[in-house]
């Protein structure tokens, strides 16, 4: 490795709930510095899970990314002139970035409504087990299950 590593930043958790998760979530969410703008979806998307759910839509957020966060991925390794995916377990900070990610992709994918709509109709779908963040999720563990005979090329 050249050079020292980079330490984390420090950020803030958020005004509304008082929530870092879901400070960091608003992160993802923001396009272009638009920090603002990505609140306003998130704290809609909000109200709308708590209008629909009539449950606090922290538990609800929370309970959607545990579904989607994946606990293996595959990487690939180069063996002695052969490509293998090998399953290695996932780090809980990647786990949480991933799952956010999904949720925002699958949010994004849904066509004709607002965003912060899609992306209640999302984590509370999430919440339940369905929806394509949670397919995805499952075609990420179902691929790392298939190649588990590789696990031994992990270091």
């Amino acid at each position: 490795m050249r050079g020292k590593a980079v330490s984390k930043r420090k950020i803030l958790p958020e005004a509304r709930f008082n929530d870092l998760d879901i400070a960091k979530f608003i992160n993802y969410i923001m396009e272009r510095g638009k920090k603002s703008v990505a609140q306003k979806i998130v704290y809609s998307c909000f109200d709308i899970v708590k209008e629909m759910t009539k449950q606090d839509p922290r538990h609800v957020f929370n309970k959607a990314l545990k579904q989607v966060s994946p606990l293996l991925e595959i990487r690939g390794r180069r063996v002695g002139g052969a490509n293998y995916q090998i399953p290695f377990q996932v780090r809980g900070e990647r786990r949480f970035a991933l799952g956010c990610r999904w949720l925002i992709e699958a949010a994004r994918a849904r066509k004709g409504k607002p965003m912060a709509e899609k992306l209640a109709a999302e984590i509370m779908d999430a919440a339940k087990g369905e929806g394509t963040a949670v397919k995805k999720r499952a075609e990420v563990h179902r691929m790392a299950e298939a190649n588990k005979a590789f696990a031994h090329f992990a270091r």
